[in-house]
C-alpha cells in the first residue's frame, strides 16, 4: 500500500450542529478554480475530519437549546438556537457521553450486543429506566463517592506535594462537571425529586408502605435494664450537627463558593439542594419538615419533569440517532492493532442545502481536489446518506377521531428527498464515491418488517436509480437497526406521593399516579453500519482479526463479504434482533440479489455460534437485467484506475503497455503472483486483459471476476517515444 495508503475515507452528508462550520460554507466562493489550495483542504480537514466518535463530539459538540415560557409554564426544546431570545433565557444541553439519554442508549447497544438476545427477550425496561430520577441520582452519588475520596487524598497531602496538585486537577474536572448543571434547572430537578424522597420516605423500605411518623431517637437502657428507643434530644442534634460540619465543613465550604460563583442568580433553596447532595449529613434529617408542601413540591416537581422529559426525547432522538450512527460506523472497526484506520468528513450540512445549484460547484471544486489527483491522502473512496423518505402514504381521511391515534406522517422528522439523492449521485460519480444510503428509520423499514413483508417496496423505491450512469455507486441499506423498539419503549419515572392518614408520605399505588413517557422507539440508519464495516474491511489489520491469509501490503478492495463465509467471519457488532428470514423471503432476496442486505439468522462458522448481525447480499444498484452487481467489483475498478493513472503517468500508452505486460515486475504480474489472499487484488477465476483503441485514444479494460467481465475504460496520452 505504498501508492495508496488508504482507501476507505467516507463523507458523510449530515447535518449535526447548524453552529459549526460546514463544507460548503468552508470551501467558499470557487467561480473560476479547478482546485482548492492544500492549505483550504486542511483547513477542512481540521474542522470536519474525524477519526473516532469522541474526536467527533469534540469538534461538532452536538447541542439541544432550551428556554421557558411564561404564558404555559412549559419547557420548550429546539435542535436550532432561538433567534430574538436573550441569551441568559437559553440553556444549552450538551449531548456527550455524559447525557442521560444518550448513555441509557449506548449502554443499551453495549448490554444487547454482549448477551446476544433478540428484541423479543431482551428486558428493555432493566435499562430504559436510567433516565428516571432515581438512575440519575445513583449516577450523582458514585462522582460524589468519588469527590469524597479526592478530597481526602487533597487535604491529607502537605502543600507544595506534587501528588496533591495532581489530585486538584482531577477535583477541578470533577467540580466542573457537578457545575455545569448549577444553571440548569431542569438537571436540578432529579436531585429535588431524589431529596424529598429521601427526607420524606426515609424509614420506609422500597416498595413498603410508610403509616407510621418518623421521630429520630437514641437507644438506652432504662433504670431496670429495659432497651428503649427516646426521642434525640435537640442538644444532641445541635452537636451532631458540629460533628457533621466539622468532618465536611471544608467540601461544603468549597460547594457553596463554587455555586454562588458560578451562578448568575443564586438560589438559597438550590445552593442548599447542591450541598445536600453532594455533602449528605446525618444531622439534616433533624429539622422540621413540612410533609404537605414537601408532597405537594415532589408531586409537581415529577410531573414537570415528565412533560419536559416527553418533550425534551421528542426533540433530541432525531440527533441521538444520527450520533449513534456515527458511533456504529467507528465501532465497526473493532481492531487490537490499528492500521489503516476509517474516517469520517462531516458536511455538517442538510443534503437539500448542499444540492442545490449554488453549491454544488462547490462540491465539484472540492472533490476535484481531493479524488482527482495522484496524491491519495485525502481521496474520499465512500459516502453516506441516511434517511432517505419512503413517501408514507396518506391516511384516509376520518370525519372525526374517536380514538388517540398516530400522529400525521407530515409530522415525522426531517427525511432526505429521492430528489436531494439523485441530484448527489449525478454530482459525485465521476469521482467514484460509493453511497451508502439508507430509507428513514421507523418501524417499517427494520428487521421485523422485512421478515413479515420482504424487500419489494425497497426495491420499488430504487426503481428510479437503475440503469443510471450512477448506478453502481448507488447501495441501498436494508433494513436500519432497532435500538428500542416502539412498543417496548415505555419508561416509569417515578410514582406520586400522598399523605396518609396520619400525615407521614408515601408513594401512591394508583395506576394514575406512574409517572411514564414513551420514546415511541429508536433506530439506527443501516447506512452507518454498512460503510463502517466495509472501510474497516479495508484494512488488513482489521481482516488478520478474522482471517489468516492476509497480505499486509494489499488493502481489502476485493474482499467479497458474501463469497464463503466471509459474511460470517466478519460480523457487525451489535447483537441479533429477530430469529430470521423465513425461506420465502431468504429465496426472494436470493432470487432478487438486491442492495447491502443485512440479515439475524441463526448461523454457526467452525463450531461458534453467531449472535451478531451479519452482511447476507453487498451489491450495488448496476444491473445488467438478471443480478446487481457486487460492490467490491466497483471498489477494485476504482482501485486499479487510480493505481494505474499513477504508474502510468496520467495513462500514457506506453507506460499502459508495460502495467500490463508479463515483465516479472510490471503491476499484473505482481498481482497474479500474489493470488492466494483473502485480500489479493487478483484472486484465482480472476483476470485483467486490456486492448488499445489508437482511433479513439481509449484503452478498454476487462476487470474478469469469477467469469464475470466488468469493463473500464480510460483515455490515454500519446508518448512521443516508444519504450524499449
Amino acid at each position: 500500500m505504498e501508492t495508496i495508503e488508504q482507501t476507505n475515507r467516507t463523507i458523510l452528508f449530515e447535518e449535526f450542529n447548524p453552529e459549526k462550520l460546514d463544507l460548503i460554507t468552508m470551501i467558499g466562493d470557487t467561480k473560476g478554480l479547478e482546485s482548492l489550495s492544500d492549505e483550504k483542504v486542511k483547513e477542512i480537514n481540521e474542522s470536519l475530519l474525524v477519526k473516532s466518535f469522541d474526536e467527533f463530539l469534540d469538534k461538532f459538540s452536538p447541542v439541544i437549546y432550551s428556554f421557558y415560557n411564561a404564558a404555559n409554564q412549559k419547557v420548550l426544546y429546539t435542535l436550532k438556537k432561538p433567534e430574538n431570545i436573550p441569551e441568559n433565557c437559553i440553556t444549552e444541553i450538551l449531548i456527550t457521553k455524559q447525557n442521560d439519554f444518550l448513555k441509557m442508549l449506548l449502554t443499551l447497544i453495549d448490554a444487547k450486543s454482549a448477551q446476544g438476545t433478540p428484541n423479543v427477550d431482551f428486558k428493555f425496561e432493566n435499562l430504559l429506566d436510567m433516565i428516571s430520577p432515581k438512575k440519575v441520582m445513583d449516577d450523582i452519588r458514585q462522582s460524589r463517592k468519588e469527590i469524597h475520596y479526592l478530597f481526602n487524598q487533597y487535604e491529607a497531602v502537605d502543600e507544595g506535594d506534587p501528588k496533591k496538585l495532581d489530585v486538584g486537577d482531577k477535583l477541578n474536572y470533577m467540580f466542573e462537571e457537578a457545575s455545569q448543571n448549577y444553571n440548569n434547572v431542569m438537571a436540578m430537578l432529579p436531585l429535588a425529586i431524589e431529596d424529598i424522597k429521601t427526607r420524606l420516605l426515609l424509614g420506609a423500605g422500597d416498595g413498603k408502605d410508610n403509616n407510621e411518623l418518623l421521630q429520630i431517637g437514641v437507644l438506652s437502657m432504662g433504670e431496670n435494664g429495659e432497651l428503649k428507643i427516646i426521642e434525640a434530644p435537640k442538644n444532641e442534634s445541635t452537636a451532631l450537627a458540629v460533628l457533621d460540619d466539622k468532618a465536611n465543613t471544608g467540601l461544603i465550604k468549597t460547594f457553596e463558593e463554587d455555586y454562588e460563583a458560578v451562578t448568575e442568580g443564586p438560589s438559597s433553596y438550590v445552593k442548599s439542594l447542591v450541598v445536600r447532595t453532594f455533602c449528605p449529613l446525618p444531622s439534616t434529617i433533624q429539622s422540621e419538615v413540612d410533609v404537605p408542601t414537601e408532597v405537594q413540591n415532589y408531586n409537581t416537581y415529577l410531573e414537570f419533569y415528565k412533560n419536559a422529559k416527553d418533550d425534551f426525547i421528542k426533540t433530541v432522538k432525531p440527533l441521538v440517532e444520527k450520533i449513534i450512527g456515527v458511533k456504529m460506523f467507528f465501532d465497526q472497526y473493532a481492531v487490537k492493532n490499528k492500521g489503516m484506520q476509517p474516517s469520517l468528513l462531516i458536511t455538517n450540512a442538510k443534503l437539500d442545502m448542499t444540492v442545490k445549484s449554488n453549491n454544488l460547484p462547490r462540491l465539484d471544486t472540492f472533490l476535484n481536489t481531493v479524488n482527482a489527483k495522484n496524491d491519495f491522502t485525502n481521496t474520499i473512496w465512500f459516502g453516506i446518506v441516511p434517511s432517505v423518505s419512503m413517501e408514507v402514504a396518506a391516511k384516509a381521511k376520518l370525519s372525526r377521531a374517536r380514538f388517540k391515534g398516530n400522529e400525521n406522517a407530515n409530522d415525522r422528522q426531517e427525511v432526505n428527498t429521492m430528489e436531494s439523492l439523485v441530484l448527489l449521485l449525478n454530482a459525485i460519480k465521476d469521482y467514484k464515491i460509493q453511497t451508502f444510503f439508507n430509507f428513514e428509520c421507523r418501524e417499517e423499514t427494520t428487521f421485523n418488517y422485512v421478515a413479515t413483508a420482504g424487500i419489494d417496496q425497497f426495491i420499488d423505491k430504487c426503481s428510479g436509480l437503475l440503469r443510471k450512469d450512477y448506478s453502481e455507486y448507488a447501495i441501498a441499506c436494508v433494513p436500519n437497526f432497532t435500538i428500542i423498539p416502539k412498543d417496548k419503549s415505555g419508561v416509569v419515572l417515578d410514582n406520586k406521593m400522598t399523605v396518609n392518614e396520619v400525615g407521614a408520605a408515601e408513594l401512591s399505588k394508583d395506576k394514575e399516579n406512574i409517572m411514564k413517557l414513551w420514546i415511541d422507539g429508536v433506530y439506527i440508519g443501516s447506512s452507518y453500519i454498512a460503510a463502517g464495516l466495509v472501510a474497516a474491511c479495508q484494512c488488513p489489520a482489521f481482516l488478520q482479526e478474522s482471517f489468516k491469509n492476509v497480505n499486509k501490503a494489499y488493502p481489502g478492495v476485493r474482499f467479497d463479504l458474501e463469497s464463503a463465509d466471509n459474511a460470517l467471519r466478519v460480523t457487525t457488532t451489535l447483537a441479533k434482533e429477530i430469529s430470521g428470514f423465513t425461506n420465502n423471503i431468504k429465496s426472494a432476496i436470493n432470487r432478487r440479489n438486491f442492495g447491502f442486505i443485512f440479515s439475524s439468522e441463526n448461523a454457526q462458522v467452525q463450531g461458534k455460534y453467531i449472535k451478531k448481525i451479519t452482511v447476507y447480499k453487498a451489491r450495488s444498484l448496476a444491473s445488467d437485467g438478471d443480478d446487481f452487481d457486487a460492490i467490491y467489483k466497483t471498489t477494485v475498478s476504482t482501485y486499479i484506475e487510480r493505481i494505474l493513472r499513477f504508474n502510468s503517468n496520467d495513462f500514457k500508452q506506453d507506460n499502459i503497455v508495460y502495467f500490463f505486460s508479463k515483465n516479472p515486475s510490471s503491476q499484473k504480474s505482481a498481482w497474479l503472483s500474489g493470488r492466494g489472499y483473502i485480500n489479493s487484488i487478483v484472486q484465482e477465476g480472476d483476470d485483467i486483459n486490456y486492448t488499445i483503441d489508437d482511433k479513439n485514444g481509449l484503452c478498454n479494460i476487462d476487470l474478469t471476476f469469477n467469469g464475470n467481465i466488468k469493463n473500464l475504460e480510460v483515455e490515454i496520452t500519446k508518448s512521443v517515444a516508444s519504450k524499449a
